[in-house]
């Protein structure tokens, strides 16, 4: 067919080849035409996504691989997601899975260039996807693919509210973010039950690969409405936090034997912070008094950064041979410890399942509202133990939470542990006389200083929320 024809002609002609009993942009046209009976070389009963793969074959949708089998565990490659895609729209507009792609085919070039232009034009996708047909597609470029290839009456929001609550509140699909390629994209398959998630948290895993049977479960919940999935997610941890550890306060990091800069040592903290450890196995094969020293101090340094995790100290053992044993404590805890950071995180937990049981906290708040609270509650629950010495307890957030008193980074890390619980990303930046918090809300880094909101006789939030340039005037760094 010449493709030069004008765009109206196009469709007039692929009108006249509908055959007399498809229905024009219809549900209807999802019929099981045929019956599975084990042509898949891969696929028998009981096999993972068995239900979904041979369902593809019924409705017409797949073939398979040319060896016979459907390819279970291959990638699904963008291309190929690109193709049954095409098929599911053509299908559903007119009657036939390949009439609508088969206008857009071309002699040379990729099998699903045709799908993918014939997508392009009903507007379902752009150009983003142009030279990614070979390559592996990632799970969200599955969610951006299949987001739009039905209309909201032929694939409606089954699970519209659940989803907004759920990922609202930051308590499910917590890996996936407004920053997140194609997030609403994945956010839309969730609330029309193409996808529950890869865990009981409805984690979306979007940079990872997808199967090709992974893929085929997706596709076949497009079509068949009984196949549609609701997460089974627990209401009642939409508000707690009971469970949280300190260790999943922390992004985990890679461990490196011998760390050789700040962004190695950091790297390595966190690696032994989410692992809820307080000891670090270093070699640096010939260390000196002088080296050990510095090794010490950049792993104090960086340790301080994740002051939520009350660690303040630490104590180096080394030999010359190379291994070094760092351990982390906090001044004046001795054996104790363990059980202040336990009963800090525990009150933590309570203060947030508090304000979000009794409302002051909603699912439909901002970040920095939700900071501001938060702000409010360490600045009106607390004051500044100016008796505190070095060894005081007021240096770790268990003093704010057990006594109401604190020093700049007992108030730091407490506020930064109830920003954590919220999925708020943050982190504590020092000088040599002062610890606050940067955090990132609503997308926009920012500076709070609680300590120092707290330091008259009203809450001051001339310290909320500063840009960088405001921190500047008063802290420097």
């Amino acid at each position: 067919m010449n493709k030069k024809l004008p765009a109206l002609l196009l469709a007039l002609c692929l009108l006249l080849s509908i055959p007399v009993q498809a229905a024009q942009d219809s549900t209807e046209n999802f019929i099981r035409q045929r019956t599975y009976e084990n042509q898949f070389s891969d696929l028998v009963p009981g096999s993972t996504f068995y239900d979904n793969a041979a369902a593809l074959y019924e409705y017409g949708l797949s073939n398979g691989k040319s060896d016979g089998s459907f390819g279970l565990n291959d990638p699904m490659t963008v291309g190929q997601i690109v193709i049954f895609a095409g098929r599911i729209r053509s299908l559903y507009r007119l009657g036939d899975a390949e009439a609508g792609p088969a206008v857009w085919a071309e002699e040379s070039g990729p099998a699903a260039l045709g799908y993918l232009r014939y997508l392009q034009s009903e507007g379902v996708l752009g150009p983003e996807l142009d030279r990614r047909l070979s390559e592996p597609a990632t799970r969200a470029e599955v969610a951006h693919v299949l987001a739009g290839v039905l209309p909201e009456e032929a694939l409606p929001s089954v699970n519209n509210e659940l989803v907004t609550v759920g990922y609202s509140s930051r308590r499910y699909i917590t890996d996936v973010t407004e920053y997140t390629p194609y997030y609403t994209d994945i956010l839309t398959l969730y609330r029309r039950g193409v996808s529950a998630g890869s865990d009981a948290w409805g984690s979306f895993l979007p940079d990872s690969p997808i199967t090709r049977g992974a893929a085929a479960a997706m596709l076949t919940r497009m079509v068949d409405p009984a196949l549609r999935v609701r997460p089974q997610w627990d209401l009642s941890r939409l508000y707690s936090a009971q469970g949280t550890l300190l260790s999943d306060l922390v992004e985990p990091g890679t461990f490196y034997p011998s760390p050789a800069s700040a962004g190695e040592m950091d790297s390595t903290i966190r690696h032994m912070l989410a692992r809820g450890e307080h000891q670090l196995l270093l070699y640096y094969p010939g260390v000196t008094a002088p080296r050990a020293k510095e090794i010490m101090e950049s792993a104090l340094e960086a340790v301080k950064v994740y002051c939520e995790q009350s660690y303040n100290a630490v104590n180096c053992t080394y030999v010359i041979a190379g291994p070094v044993t760092l351990s982390f404590t906090a001044a004046g805890a001795g054996d104790r410890l363990e059980e202040y950071r336990a009963a800090a995180m525990e009150a933590a937990v309570a203060v947030h399942d508090q304000l979000w049981e009794n409302g002051t906290i909603t699912t439909d708040m901002t970040d920095r509202e939700k900071a501001l609270i938060y702000y409010d509650w360490i600045c009106s629950h607390c004051v500044y133990d100016y008796q505190a010495g070095d060894d005081s307890l007021s240096h770790i957030a268990y003093n704010l939470f057990a006594n109401g008193a604190a020093v700049c980074d007992g108030y730091t890390g407490a506020y930064n542990m109830l920003l954590k619980l919220e999925g708020i990303k943050c982190y504590a930046l020092a000088n040599d006389s002062h610890i606050w918090t940067v955090a990132v809300l609503d997308g926009e880094t920012v500076h709070i200083d609680t300590t120092w909101g707290d330091s008259g006789s009203a809450v001051s939030y001339d310290y909320f929320a500063m840009t960088p340039e405001q921190s500047r005037r008063y802290h420097a760094w």
